[in-house]
């Protein structure tokens, strides 16, 4: 009788558990992020964090069981030149690359962004993300087969200090 009790109590936690995480607490937050939250994309490309002077515009999607999401913020920060971005290396590698001088893979990756343009329209088009304008930090992208299916992906536009960040898993 006792089994049979905490079985029951189990199954109905686990139900109510289920059904919160699909439905009302796993929903989208449309510009809900605060700085403190998207202080990691700036550590991340080596910028510090310091420079974020307001997010302007986030989209977190609610969360699949399988991890499945789109997260995407702009960020508006301190003024950064070009010549930074171009001497920002790690162990002599590249940190960040020109839009319009992007890896194959990289472009690959950054292609997907497409994809999300129904969620996120005010995140840049792919033409603009692969124009001089921009430079791109990969911070990683995983493949499934040809296609990227995972990507974390910073893009900065110097001339007006924007910072756009997007993760997704799909």
């Amino acid at each position: 009788m006792i089994w049979g009790t905490f079985s029951l109590l189990l199954v109905i936690a686990s139900l109510g558990f289920v059904f919160y995480a699909l439905e009302w607490g796993n929903q989208p937050k449309i510009d809900k992020v605060s700085v403190n939250d998207v202080q990691f994309v700036l550590n991340w490309c080596d910028l510090g964090k310091h420079r974020i002077e307001k997010v302007e515009k986030s989209y977190v999607s609610a969360r699949s069981f399988t991890g499945d999401h789109l997260d995407a913020y702009a960020l508006q920060i301190s003024p950064v030149e070009s010549s930074e971005l171009t001497q920002n290396t790690i162990n002599g590698s590249r940190r960040w690359y020109r839009g319009d001088e992007l890896p194959e893979t990289l472009k690959i990756a950054v292609e997907t962004v497409s994809w999300f343009h129904r969620e996120i329209p005010w995140f840049p088009t792919v033409d603009e993300l692969k124009s001089a304008a921009y430079y791109v930090s990969p911070w990683s992208i995983g493949f499934h087969g040809l296609r990227p299916d995972i990507i974390e992906i910073i893009f900065i536009r110097p001339a007006d200090s924007r910072v756009f960040y997007i993760s997704s898993k799909i």
